[in-house]
């Protein structure tokens, strides 16, 4: 995918290194060995030193393009851990610091904290939830951010020469106002990465007061939100998603519309509406879904899901590289 191209290139040479947690998964493995291969970006394991090396070996990769730390032997240990229990704000005492520390995801999410890595990627044998929670008691939203999102992007075509951002796809269930408008200023700035102009589109079953529901209230006052905050954004809602899409129809329902009929990023008012659209440009409309792309992280984390290939592995890491750069 050119898509793919541009973003290696973005990378490449930069020295980043991505934590992978689920080192003894042979989709981890063989993705973190072509990320090394490519000269991409440098893996991290975590887990006892020699029994990942002779993993690596046994399956006949070249460990010297690795880094590997045990949480039961390192030397920056005791550092995470004093790091830990002041992020977390006295809710947890240094013993049980150390054991949440090591836990790989914990383990992992601090390497990030500490800048020792670049970013994580995790969630092929883990839940989202184990995933997520971590990045979120430690590394925690970027400032103004107050909620994490999950995007995918939405690639079709030769030469990828169509690109979508759906946003939120898989974490929040039915954000309020505010939060819609967090995910939208998130995602216009993951849609940048992927060099895709942001005009935003708040999705809605109603364009411009067709229709009169308290889901419709809410997608207005984050429109009127994010206008107000950030007027350096393209914006408009509410949209119904062929208003927002087709120009045709946009010139009926939304005139005036500075986005209506052009949009390439879509916020989604809920997660049902966000997970089935996706899926059904997917399946439906042979669009390749590259996600979900956690936003609104201070650093980069990404959760795959538990039925990932190794190509996903492979690729979502470059992206959560990419953002690393941000």
């Amino acid at each position: 995918m050119e898509l793919f191209e541009s973003l290696k290139v973005k990378i490449s040479g930069k020295n980043l290194k991505i934590v992978f947690p689920e080192g003894t998964d042979i989709r981890i493995l063989g993705a973190a060995n072509r990320l090394s291969a490519d000269k991409l970006v440098t893996p991290v394991f975590i887990g006892n030193i020699e029994e990942v090396t002779k993993g690596l070996i046994d399956r006949g990769i070249n460990p010297e393009g690795f880094e590997i730390y045990d949480p039961n032997n390192c030397v920056r240990f005791p550092q995470m851990i004093e790091t830990f229990v002041s992020l977390r704000k006295g809710k947890v005492t240094k013993e049980q610091a150390e054991n949440i520390l090591k836990d790989p995801n914990y383990f992992g999410t601090m390497l990030v904290q500490m800048g020792i890595a670049d970013g994580m990627v995790s969630g092929a044998i883990h839940s989202t939830a184990d995933t997520v929670r971590p990045a979120l008691q430690i590394i925690k939203t970027k400032p103004g951010v107050k909620s994490v999102s999950g995007a995918f992007v939405m690639v079709r075509g030769r030469d990828d020469n169509e690109k979508y951002l759906f946003a939120d796809c898989a974490i929040n269930i039915k954000p309020d106002s505010a939060t819609l408008a967090d995910i939208a200023v998130a995602s216009a700035e993951t849609a940048k990465l992927f060099d895709i102009e942001p005009k935003v589109a708040m999705l809605s079953f109603s364009t411009k007061g067709s229709g009169k529901s308290e889901d419709v209230d809410r997608v207005v006052e984050a429109t009127a939100i994010l206008k107000e905050a950030h007027p350096e954004i393209e914006v408009d809602g509410e949209l119904q998603f062929d208003a927002a899409f087709v120009p045709a129809v946009a010139r009926q329902k939304a005139p005036d519309s500075p986005v209506a009929g052009k949009a390439t990023v879509f916020i989604f008012p809920e997660i049902q509406s966000g997970n089935i659209g996706y899926k059904i440009a997917q399946r439906l409309g042979n669009f390749e879904a590259l996600g979900p792309i956690l936003q609104g992280l201070n650093k980069p984390v990404a959760d795959l899901s538990r039925g990932c290939n190794e190509e996903d592995v492979y690729k979502l890491a470059i992206i959560t590289a990419s953002q690393a750069l941000l």
